[in-house]
Order: C-alpha cells, then sequence, then structure tokens
C-alpha cells in the first residue's frame, strides 16, 4: 500500500477561476516561496467554460510554514486572480455519516474500506431508519443511531440527523442507499457535503422491485450513479458512473447482484475522491482528478 500523507507536512491546494495566463507561474511561485514541493498536479482549463481548475498535492520544509501562515500567505494571490480556493492538511482524515436503510452491500463496503485504510475516513456514526444493520456497525465499534421516519416524524427525524451532524462535527454524509427522500431545507444544509448512490435503471424504472422491471425489459447493462445531494431528487451533481454489461441468461436475483457490486464499487470510487479533494463542483457539473 502506497504510504499515506505525512501529518503536519504534506497539503492539498484546490483552486478555480476565471481563466488568465499566469495562474499556474502564480501558484508554483507560491510554493517555491514557501519551500515547497509538489508531489502531485493536476489542471483543467474548460474553454467552453472560460474557467481553469487545478489541484495541487504539495509538502513543505519550512517548519513555519504551517496551514494557517500558508492560507494566509496565499491570500494576496488568489485576491488578484479571483481565485475560489481551498487549503488543507492532506492527511486529516474526513469525519463521515453513513447512513443506510435496508440493503447493506454499500455499507459493508465502505467499513471494510476504511478498516483497511483505502479511504482516509473517520466514522463516528452510522443513521438508519431500520435497525438491519445495528449489529454491523457495532462490529467495526461505530455507533448505531435508529431514527425511524413516517409521514408524521419526517420533520423530527431531520432534525435528530442534522443534530447528529453539528454534534460530531460531519464533514460529508454518504447516503449509502438510504431509502428515504430528504426535503429541500436539509438538501441544501448538506449542500456539497452529501453522497447518494442509485441504480442506473433510474428514471427509467422508478420504485419498488427496479430490477425486476428491468429484467422485463430486457436490459444489456446494469450500473450505477453517484452524485452530490440537491433538492432535484437523483439530479446532482455527478460524480462516478459506471456500466456492466449483462444479457438474457442472468435472471432478476442475477441482476440485483450485478448491481449491487457496481454499486458498491462507484460509491466508494466517489466518497475516495471527495475526501481527498478530486471533485470540484462547477455548477451542473463536475471536474473530478482521478
Amino acid at each position: 500500500m502506497t504510504p499515506g500523507p505525512q501529518p503536519g507536512r504534506e497539503y492539498v491546494l484546490t483552486l478555480s477561476c476565471p481563466d488568465t495566463a499566469g495562474l499556474v507561474h502564480a501558484v508554483s511561485g507560491f510554493l517555491v516561496r514557501n519551500s515547497g514541493n509538489i508531489l502531485e498536479s493536476r489542471q483543467f482549463d474548460d474553454r467552453l467554460q472560460g474557467r481553469f481548475f487545478m489541484r495541487v498535492h504539495f509538502d513543505v520544509s519550512d517548519p513555519d510554514a504551517d496551514l494557517e501562515n500558508l492560507r494566509y500567505r496565499f491570500g494576496p494571490v488568489a485576491e488578484a486572480y479571483g481565485i475560489f480556493w481551498a487549503l488543507r492538511h492532506a492527511s486529516t482524515p474526513t469525519r463521515t455519516l453513513i447512513m443506510v436503510s435496508r440493503f447493506g452491500h454499500c455499507l459493508n463496503d465502505l467499513l471494510f474500506r476504511w478498516r483497511t485504510g483505502a479511504l482516509n475516513i473517520e466514522i463516528p456514526a452510522v443513521v438508519s431508519n431500520h435497525r438491519d444493520f445495528e449489529g454491523l456497525a457495532h462490529t467495526y465499534g461505530i455507533p448505531f443511531h435508529h431514527i425511524p421516519v413516517t409521514a408524521d416524524t419526517k420533520v423530527h427525524a431531520e432534525a435528530r440527523l442534522l443534530g447528529l451532524v453539528r454534534e460530531l462535527n460531519i464533514d460529508l454524509v454518504v447516503l449509502a442507499r438510504y431509502m428515504q427522500i430528504l426535503s429541500d431545507d436539509l438538501c441544501k444544509e448538506l449542500e456539497g457535503r452529501a453522497i447518494n448512490i442509485h441504480h442506473s435503471s433510474l428514471p427509467g424504472f422508478k420504485g419498488a422491485r427496479p430490477y425486476r422491471r428491468a429484467y422485463e425489459r430486457g436490459v444489456k447493462l446494469v450500473g450505477a450513479t453517484a452524485h452530490y445531494v440537491t433538492p432535484d431528487l437523483d439530479e446532482g451533481q455527478i460524480i462516478e458512473q459506471d456500466l456492466v454489461r449483462v444479457d438474457h441468461s442472468l435472471d432478476p436475483d442475477d441482476l440485483v447482484t450485478v448491481g449491487r457490486d457496481v454499486e458498491a464499487q462507484v460509491l466508494a470510487h466517489a466518497v475516495k475522491w471527495h475526501t481527498e479533494s478530486r471533485v470540484m463542483v462547477h455548477g451542473n457539473r463536475t471536474v473530478v482528478f482521478r
């Protein structure tokens, strides 16, 4: 396994701004002045939108170049070029709350990846509207919160959820097949820090038993989409998608199995890229530096 970032020495800078000459020079000059050594750098020039995107992973040798000082020193550079930016420690794990209902494949996959170090996250809590995976959460030593949801209790349930997000200082909420629609107000509260996963049969096969309906239509592709949560149901900015080719030999249960595998992998990729500051949102689209 590749060694993880060194605490206190490695940083990730992400930025977007109107495209203009001298941007890369300005960023590299800032790094040189602050004993920065580039470990990875990716950039994208969106010519259609006239916008520039960049992600730089770097380390520093100057002990005085801590996060606070680096942010202060980059301020004038950002102001000069109209840059929207973020700078963080590369090693800091993302505090992640996972939500689930009665399909546990994505939850199980995320917990395993976290435990084996494949995801640089902390999981202070698992939340569910059912108790099916309480035992699984406890197996990993993670607190489980049962928050049942009905039409009459939805407002109260969302208030409890938001209370947990604030109390536990959550950075990211992952809907790992959480089968409840979040209110518009909650979606806005979690904007840019909530990720959902759904099967590729949407929007064609909404509702219950989508894989049965897909089987009846003789689908040839099964896949999944991971996206940010917005008030527009299942229409948030897409982070990752994948497809697997299937054929007539697979029955509905087989399609479900294939679909679950794709969903787990797609969601894990989205979580990894988000927590490594590789995803930049611009309008209805994302720039993903994989």
